[in-house]
């Protein structure tokens, strides 16, 4: 079953020479980890601004569960889609708990009244994410890993249908990376969660999503499996840049997934 779907959507931002997104055509199937790739400006973040109605199509049509994304109400759409940002200020201080505990506003209200129910999603979510120990610290005395888990924790206790995570190991060590794309394969494998990510790890999409979707200049360059989308002519003509694509095989699973490896000039010269 198909959650979203975008038939020829455009959108092109005012003053804009040229649209952020044109033309775009592709759907998300439930259960999915769906990756979005593709070099600065190629349309990331504005592809899910539209796909979480933030934006408004120029043209095309975007539906969510079959029904249009602006007959959504923004309440009512909350219960069904979380969204993770990859940064986010914060104008106060607080503590882990009481930040992942707005996740439960879907479900609250605006007087935010914690039941029984909401502080066992609230619980869940943060052993889920791995940052049930951090109830009582101060947002900011963490880490920015530590950051993007409270982040990550506040959606899931949302109890959405989606996840949606825009660039979510920017900036993070490898055990933060490794961290964050384990867990949103898990939660697809173990929970029957959708989750769509942006990202610019080619190397952790192709290993850890079903479907990818590269982009370049707002338009679709390939979408598939990682095996059709990773390859050397794809993304070395997408980023401009020579490269080797390799096979990793994960230990003892049999399954193998395309890892990109950039090339110098010298060696790209010496492949030609």
């Amino acid at each position: 079953m198909s959650l979203f779907e975008l038939k020829d959507v455009s959108y092109q931002y005012a003053a804009a020479t040229r649209p952020a997104l044109d033309r775009i055509t592709l759907n998300v199937e439930e259960g999915a980890l769906f990756a979005v790739l593709g070099p600065n400006g190629s349309g990331k973040s504005t592809l899910l601004r539209v796909m979480l109605g933030e934006l408004e199509t120029s043209a095309g049509s975007v539906t969510y569960a079959g029904r249009s994304s602006a007959s959504w109400g923004r309440r009512e759409i909350a219960t069904q889609i979380a969204f993770v940002p990859q940064a986010e200020p914060m104008a106060f201080p607080m503590t882990v708990r009481a930040l992942v505990e707005m996740g439960r506003y879907p479900h609250t209200g605006i007087l935010g009244r914690m039941g029984a129910d909401d502080r066992i999603a609230v619980d869940g979510a943060m052993e889920r994410a791995g940052i049930a120990d951090l109830g009582s610290r101060s947002i900011r005395n963490l880490s920015g890993g530590e950051r993007q888990r409270v982040r990550i924790a506040r959606a899931l206790a949302q109890e959405p249908r989606i996840l949606v995570l825009d660039e979510p190991t920017a900036a993070l060590d490898l055990h933060f990376e490794m961290e964050t794309f384990e867990l949103m394969r898990e939660l697809t494998e173990e929970r029957s969660f959708t989750v769509v990510v942006a990202t610019h790890n080619l190397n952790l999409a192709a290993r850890y999503a079903s479907r990818l979707a590269l982009l370049a200049r707002g338009h679709i360059e390939a979408i598939g499996a990682p095996e059709d989308v990773i390859t050397a002519d794809k993304i070395g003509r997408v980023y401009r840049w020579p490269v080797l694509v390799t096979s990793l095989e994960e230990q003892g699973s049999g399954v193998e997934s395309p890892q990109v490896v950039p090339l110098s000039g010298g060696a790209a010269s010496a492949l030609s």
